[in-house]
């Protein structure tokens, strides 16, 4: 603004008046969109008054400016939810004062949410839903249209061969809606509702949840029960149905204008027919609802809604919604959360540490990165420093007494959510409460937590920090100083068979020997692998001596140890020409870095990146006897977990170079047609064919050639993904049917925790990488997951299965 005053002040009078003509409905424009996505904030005046006079200003601006004001208001109502009341008031004034604006309104609403389902937008699509439904409240939507479009929602679930998560999204977004306008139905067409209730309770009687197992977070239903999202969702609305429709958490500003409202006309919604279902289409997949209160848990002030009450509902529903608006900034979503419009009639603090988690430990993701909601509940504990803190602790103390029966991909985020919040509290805890655990036997997932949790306060301070910060009777379960072990200067090095070559080696590398006197060293070492034959596909002791003194070498950072793999990277890659050799590279790895888990990750992931080791070579390296003992280990999983991402990151890419040379060649067709008549013209000219078919196919060729090397190179990494896959379930197959086996012949129970922890991981890598599993799941179910595989096992794949079925 001062900008445009200065530089219209120096030009001449006729300038200056044109640029305050050309800025002023840009002016306009910006002051329209902050008054329409500001109001509902907090104000002196009332919410009524703000919504009076801000609809007499968009009325008068509405000859002008009238698609502007269409557009900010469709995209507060997708983008700001939790006003979503406060827009329909807004929006029911102006179709009062302005009827057709109001028809216009409401086809642009339905074109979005039409465009919502196009693009796979499922969630925008259900707030442009319940925006629709609270319009019939604001009398601007006619309350038939809207039943018209619930019926074909649920008519959609007639439909046959069509996976079970596309009539499940439908009736949930039927469902999620009837709390705002269930009762103004019901009064006007109650023979209409009680049709399209009895349809929806015919459909979720009959759905199969063969996926619900999979989805939990705690396996065990005590003390409160894990539903189904649609199962519980549909109990609340009965027990709603039964209270008459009554509710106590929605706001409704249009009351205060019932008198205005009630004489307006009202819009149809057109005649809707779902889309019919595509292969692409992704529906959001089913969830199970997240529970760890009661009202016994509050036992001072407002009492916590029931499982089955609609207002249970309806808060997390609203939280939630504040959370997804105002993720990119942490501090104002801690205020929006603290600020709930009927905080003073809930135990908020207990309702948003439960919904909180519930994100965090949604299955297969959270619908936000892991670390916003350490920093949310950081941000809530400074806001409120005399009660959330302590809400914060019990629930995290009920975490601790449950953690045997969740999910060990939970239990991951709880240990680096718990870490990083401790890390910001001086570690500050109860530890004294913990310490029975360490009596347990070390396979539990009590002491396994307490293990992981200190292993990662190490990594966000230092070892001897943590030591003096926890009891000594911790001792079995402190992690262990993060130093390397050089086997070649330990005691008694003397008498191994490469102890002499690693210390020429050392000596070779500070005096800076080329690398050919590095191998020339190496070259002379037995080769303990070595057959009758007098062949080997690789030596071991030569990868032994090399990468344990090139890692000594590299001990003091992550820097130098970088640093020690690009210098030596040809010779990495002259030992590791085989996977087999990689593995033991690896192995080789964990025997120098076997107390510092954060340094194999990070060597792991360098190797990978440098192409010294494959994907599959680390998987297997992990499924191998050595790594047994340390198989239930987090960094273990964060490894594997790393390396697939990795792997599809590379199928990505390629994917991409490839589409993007296809592409580039389409644009550029017209003007290589061009090129081949101008040539063709010469040749037929010049009489000199030879040349100018040369000319002709150099054309032609170029980009020819380029997209056959695109498209080799997808498909080579498209193999490279799918081996990997097969590699990581053949594995857990055979190590689990060999547990399975082993407790058969002994007459054990089976059920033990490392079978469960197996299990899980096993259900962790079919969730955490699902889209990509999905490609391969016709190989998987030929090859692998047969009717000869355990039926524990098969179990899992037929629970994966289902998410999409």
């Amino acid at each position: 603004m001062s900008r445009r005053r200065r530089y219209s002040d120096d030009e001449d009078e006729g300038h200056g008046a044109k640029r305050r003509r050309t800025s002023e409905p840009l002016e306009i424009e910006d002051r329209l969109e902050s008054l329409i996505t500001r109001v509902g904030e907090k104000s002196t005046s009332s919410l009524e008054s703000n919504l009076e006079g801000l609809a007499s200003v968009l009325e008068a601006d509405l000859p002008n400016y009238k698609a502007k004001i269409l557009k900010i208001l469709v995209d507060c109502a997708v983008q700001l939810p939790e006003k979503l009341s406060v827009y329909t008031t807004l929006v029911g004034l102006l179709n009062a004062r302005n009827y057709n604006f109001g028809g216009e309104f409401v086809d642009a609403m339905v074109k979005r949410f039409k465009d919502s389902l196009k693009e796979n937008k499922f969630e925008e699509g259900r707030v442009i839903v319940n925006f629709l439904a609270d319009l019939v409240n604001c009398h601007v939507i006619a309350a038939p249209s809207l039943l018209a479009w619930y019926e074909a929602f649920v008519n959609v679930t007639l439909e046959d061969d069509i996976p079970q998560v596309r009539p499940d999204w439908f009736v949930y977004a039927t469902l999620s809606t009837l709390p705002w306008v269930a009762r103004e139905l019901y009064e006007k067409k109650e023979a209409e509702m009680e049709r399209l209730l009895t349809n929806i309770d015919a459909y979720i009687s009959k759905r199969q949840k063969l996926h619900v197992p999979i989805l939990r977070v705690w396996s065990s239903d005590i003390p409160h029960p894990q539903e189904e999202y649609l199962d519980c969702l549909w109990a609340q609305i009965k027990k709603m149905r039964m209270d008459k429709w009554q509710e106590r958490q929605i706001v409704r500003p249009y009351l205060a204008f019932d008198n205005i409202l009630c004489e307006a006309l009202q819009h149809n919604l057109p005649p809707y027919n779902a889309p019919p279902h595509a292969d692409d289409s992704a529906y959001p997949m089913p969830t199970v609802v997240f529970r760890m209160f009661d009202y016994t848990d509050a036992p001072e002030g407002p009492v916590m809604p029931g499982h089955h009450s609609v207002d249970r509902y309806l808060i997390e529903e609203n939280l939630r919604r504040i959370i997804d608006t105002y993720a990119v900034d942490r501090k104002e979503c801690a205020a929006q959360l603290l600020n709930y419009p009927f905080k003073n009639k809930i135990p908020l603090n207990y309702h948003i540490v439960e919904v909180v988690y519930g994100q965090l430990f949604q299955l297969p993701f959270a619908p936000h990165v892991d670390v916003f909601y350490t920093t949310l509940l950081i941000e809530l504990c400074k806001l409120q420093p005399s009660s959330l803190p302590q809400v914060l602790a019990q629930a995290t103390e009920m975490l601790y007494e449950r953690i045997d029966t969740m999910n060990i991909a939970c239990v991951d985020r709880l240990v680096n959510w718990f870490s990083h919040h401790l890390s910001n509290f001086q570690f500050r805890w109860s530890w004294d409460d913990w310490v029975p655990c360490v009596e347990l036997d070390s396979s539990l997932y009590k002491p396994k937590f307490v293990q992981e949790v200190l292993g990662k306060c190490v990594r966000m301070s230092y070892h001897q920090r943590i030591i003096e910060t926890v009891p000594d009777t911790y001792g079995p379960l402190l992690p262990h100083e993060p130093n390397h072990i050089y086997k070649y200067e330990q005691e008694g090095a003397g008498s191994l068979p490469g102890t002499v070559a690693a210390h020429q080696l050392i000596a070779s590398i500070k005096a800076k020997s080329e690398p050919e006197e590095l191998i020339n060293i190496l070259k002379d070492l037995p080769n303990p692998k070595k057959d009758d034959d007098g062949e080997a596909a690789f030596n071991p002791l030569k990868i032994d001596v090399f990468v344990q003194t090139v890692l000594h070498l590299g001990c003091k950072s992550f820097s130098h140890a970088f640093s020690a793999l690009a210098k030596f990277h040809a010779i990495f890659r002259e030992l590791a020409e085989e996977e087999e050799a990689q593995i033991h590279i690896l192995r080789t790895m964990y025997d120098v870095w076997k107390k510092h888990p954060q340094m194999m990750f990070v060597l792991v992931d360098k190797m990978l990146r440098t192409q010294i080791v494959n994907c599959s070579a680390v998987a297997n390296w992990l499924f191998s006897h050595d790594m047994s003992q340390d198989f239930t280990r987090l960094y273990v999983w964060e490894i594997m977990h790393s390396t697939i991402r990795k792997m599809n990151k590379h199928v990505e890419k390629c994917n991409a170079e490839l589409t993007e040379g296809q592409q580039h060649t389409a644009e550029k067709s017209p003007q290589v047609q061009k090129e081949l008549a101008d040539a063709q013209q010469k040749t037929e000219k010049s009489g000199d064919k030879s040349g100018s078919e040369d000319e002709m196919q150099d054309i032609d060729g170029v980009d020819e050639e380029e997209i056959e090397r695109l498209q080799e190179r997808l498909e080579s990494a498209q193999s490279e993904q799918k081996k990997l896959f097969l590699v990581i379930f053949q594995r857990f197959i055979m190590v689990l049917t060999e547990h399975l086996g082993r407790c058969e012949t002994s007459g054990k129970d089976f059920n033990t925790a490392w079978y469960r922890y197996s299990i899980e991981r096993l259900q962790q890598i079919f969730l955490q990488h699902h889209s990509t599993v999905t490609k391969y799941l016709d190989t998987l179910e030929n090859l692998l997951f047969t009717s000869d595989t355990d039926a524990h096992i098969l179990q899992v794949f037929q629970q994966f299965c289902a998410l999409r079925a």
